[in-house]
């Protein structure tokens, strides 16, 4: 998946509150397909006649609301996901360096997707619960929001229903990582010259194309993973799953026996759509949040543009930066009295 390219010249704090900013926009600005998508995998009736009309269906049955829900719960899982995701990945990491600090591609690769296990293990019931919103009529709530869904659902099913489908997002971790490998590994091939020369144009189609075919190829799990987030004999029409199973596996065979094979790509259509104003806003909001701090840590001369500060070694981070001017400040404070 596309991710936005870590500067130094940023605190921990500044990279952290820009990925999260951009995070909150972007999710919000395409919850609406994001929705469609979601009720198509589960299967609930306002996705039967296709994505167009789906989008006319919950406008008919919810209004406008019914296309921001769950998006609380998306945008909080953002916070906790990062942290322990950064934090994690840096104990990995710290563990498998040698004595001169270096580590091998393969194990930062193994250290990056056991961390991104941990923070999804972490904030798992979030999505749940997220599930769970998107796939109620908010005209005739069960859930009245994200802390009460998840306190419900805990109540009333336990706390492995909050946990319900997580091997799936372990399993498809696999095809997901091969698509976003294949991707990568042609993109000289594709655009004839090394990545090093890639413009940030181009950089934005690699990360929505490697996104794209990600995304396409681990699909079905997601697919069943939501299904199995939604359903509950608790809930008016088992939660809106559009086929009855007994776990993992029946949920596929079902789906198959049912559905047919090609449903398991249902409500791929918004997915894809989604890809490209996602990222891209995901990049944009970044990149102003990112000018706003570099602005303020002295790297550049305005927060409007990437006009670089005369005299600054962009190489410093901002701590050393501070302190060369520290140095600077009271050397020339030192000349002054001096002269006097």
């Amino acid at each position: 998946m596309a991710s936005v390219k870590k500067d130094d010249r940023l605190t921990s704090s500044q990279s952290f509150m820009c990925v999260g900013f951009a995070g909150f926009f972007s999710k919000t600005f395409t919850s609406p397909l994001e929705v469609v998508k979601i009720k198509s995998q589960v299967g609930t009736f306002h996705c039967k006649r296709g994505f167009l009309q789906s989008f006319l269906l919950i406008y008919q049955n919810e209004g406008l609301r019914g296309f921001w829900k769950g998006n609380l719960a998306s945008c909080l899982r953002l916070i906790p996901y990062t942290a322990v995701h950064l934090t994690t990945y840096k104990k990995l990491v710290h563990l498998h360096m040698d004595e001169l600090g270096f580590i091998s591609q393969w194990r930062a690769i193994l250290a990056g997707g056991l961390a991104g296990a941990v923070a999804a293990l972490t904030t798992y019931p979030l999505e749940v619960a997220e599930t769970r919103l998107i796939a109620q009529n908010c005209r005739q709530p069960v859930y009245m929001g994200v802390v009460h869904t998840i306190s419900k659902i805990y109540r009333n099913e336990g706390l492995l229903a909050l946990y319900r489908g997580f091997s799936l997002t372990l399993l498809g971790a696999i095809p997901f990582s091969i698509g976003c490998y294949a991707v990568h590994m042609n993109l000289d091939k594709l655009w004839q010259e090394p990545s090093f020369r890639f413009t940030p144009l181009q950089n934005f189609i690699n990360g929505c194309l490697a996104a794209g075919v990600a995304q396409t190829l681990s699909y079905p799990f997601e697919t069943v993973k939501r299904k199995m987030q939604a359903q509950s004999a608790r809930l008016p029409h088992l939660g809106g799953v559009d086929i009855h199973f007994t776990g993992t596996m029946d949920c596929f065979i079902q789906v198959v026996k049912n559905k047919g094979v090609l449903s398991l790509w249902n409500g791929l259509t918004a997915n894809t759509i989604k890809v490209v104003p996602y990222f891209g806003l995901l990049f944009t909001c970044f990149e102003l949040c990112k000018q706003v701090s570099l602005y303020r840590n002295g790297y550049i001369v305005s927060p409007l543009s990437y006009k670089l500060t005369p005299g600054v070694d962009q190489s410093l981070g901002p701590s050393e930066l501070e302190e060369a001017k520290r140095y600077l400040k009271n050397r020339d404070f030192g000349s002054s009295l001096g002269k006097c």
